[in-house]
């Protein structure tokens, strides 16, 4: 699995609870945590491809590679195992396989792919890729819907490791030549560092632009197999079930006469009305309301907060960390309010802060805490005070969650104002931002 610095946490949690736990390990064996890659920064599908190759390759050079994008939901689970396995036998040919999907309605919101003279007939058949197409048009779009050899791009593909390196080396040589002169530092103390300063040189480019629309070793295998990706909240409403109107509804809402429309509420009471063919979503980052024919300009309002450098982009209300969450519940000047989680058996660095004091109250559970040279315990109701420049610790070593409240008071209050001792997770302090250097 390949995911970015700012998700490791929250990745790590959700497969310690999928895979780790005794009441799953029935369904699915645990998933060792070193199958966890992290790219110190996005650089889009091309490299995190090759981060992935370049460990198989090290595990097996002779494995085979299926690239599964994580925010698709497929129905057809069976089919999709068949159809993977047929890939997975095809790549001794030598081949890039793309699972093309046949479309249902003329959707803008995906890429497509035009299918050539068929290799092999069957449910799943094999196809040349004469080209791949962006996002059309609706006019286009319809038409590729009439045609009937322009299939969805599904993002997902299988082939031999060896084979996607060639074709890097041959279409993407930076990129290659980067994660091959990384190859010695991989397992090493100096992999972290040396993935940081490749990651600064890398392109930011799609594997479909940069290999699969070049390379002439790309099939397309036809895959029905219920899929859908889950992008946009088009897709989500599409999927989800509805009521007699075509709603689809989660959360504390209350609506009256609306017709086609998704609302989705995470904490706060949404009230609709009249509403038609609308996306509504309140979560505590931010409210979205759109049509639902444009729910994919998502993007455009994510570039748009990218290019004024809003806190919102950077930064959600509920943050994972691998002992837990913290939520900010308040925040102003010289203060921060936090809703702080630690799971059972976690415990925090030990750590100090030289901008900021702290104050914790515990709301339910049991908190070890370390202040200075005291070790002691908090129950519900209780409290203590952490002033700045003093080494402290809180610990859950019990089997029930800790729930605590704290309030920081300072200057200055990034999360970047912390001094590591000792960690458990390995994590080390960040360097100072500029705005705690000027203070």
């Amino acid at each position: 699995m390949v995911t970015s610095i700012r998700h490791e946490d929250e990745v790590r949690q959700q497969v310690k609870e999928l895979t780790h736990s005794p009441a799953r390990r029935d369904v699915h064996p645990p998933i060792p945590m070193s199958n966890i890659l992290v790219e110190p920064e996005g650089k889009n599908t091309a490299a995190a491809i090759a981060f992935a190759a370049l460990y198989l390759k090290k595990i097996d050079p002779s494995s085979v590679m299926v690239v599964l994008p994580a925010d698709h939901l497929i129905k057809d689970e069976k089919g999709f195992l068949e159809i993977i396995e047929q890939g997975a036998r095809l790549t001794e040919r030598g081949v890039l396989i793309t699972l093309g999907i046949p479309p249902n309605r003329p959707e803008t919101g995906y890429g497509y792919i035009q299918s050539g003279e068929i290799i092999q007939e069957g449910h799943h058949a094999l196809y040349k890729v004469s080209r791949f197409v962006e996002k059309p048009t609706k006019i286009v779009a319809e038409e590729y819907l009439q045609s009937g050899n322009y299939f969805w791009n599904s993002g997902i593909f299988v082939w031999k490791t060896q084979t996607i390196l060639e074709e890097f080396q041959k279409y993407l040589p930076d990129i290659f030549n980067g994660f091959k002169n990384l190859e010695p530092h991989l397992g090493t103390g100096q992999e972290s560092k040396s993935l940081k300063d490749l990651y600064k040189t890398l392109p930011s480019i799609s594997i479909d632009y940069g290999v699969m629309e070049k390379s002439d070793r790309v099939a397309m295998l036809k895959a029905q197999i219920g899929w859908s990706d889950l992008g946009s909240w088009e897709a989500y409403h599409e999927v989800s079930e509805k009521d007699l109107k075509g709603n689809v509804t989660r959360g504390n809402v209350v609506d009256i006469d609306s017709e086609g429309s998704l609302v989705f509420a995470d904490k706060r009471l949404v009230a609709t009305i009249g509403l038609k063919d609308l996306v509504v979503v309140d979560t505590e980052d931010a409210t979205l309301v759109c049509p639902r024919d444009r729910s994919q300009d998502v993007k455009k309002i994510v570039n748009l907060l990218q290019e004024r450098n809003s806190i919102e982009r950077q930064v959600h209300k509920t943050v994972v960390r691998p002992w837990g969450t913290y939520t900010v519940l308040d925040e102003g000047e010289n203060y921060k309010v936090k809703r702080i989680t630690v799971l059972a058996g976690q415990r925090l660095s030990l750590q100090k802060h030289s901008k900021r004091s702290e104050h914790w109250v515990v709301l339910s559970g049991r908190a070890k805490v370390t202040r200075g040279e005291e070790v002691f315990e908090l129950g519900p109701h209780q409290s203590t005070s952490i002033p700045k420049e003093t080494r402290h610790r809180l610990e859950n070593p019990y089997e029930a969650p800790l729930h605590i409240v704290e309030v920081q008071e300072g200057p200055y209050l990034g999360e970047d104002d912390i001094v590591r001792f000792d960690d458990v997770y390995g994590r080390k302090s960040a360097p100072p931002s500029p705005k705690q250097r000027e203070m």
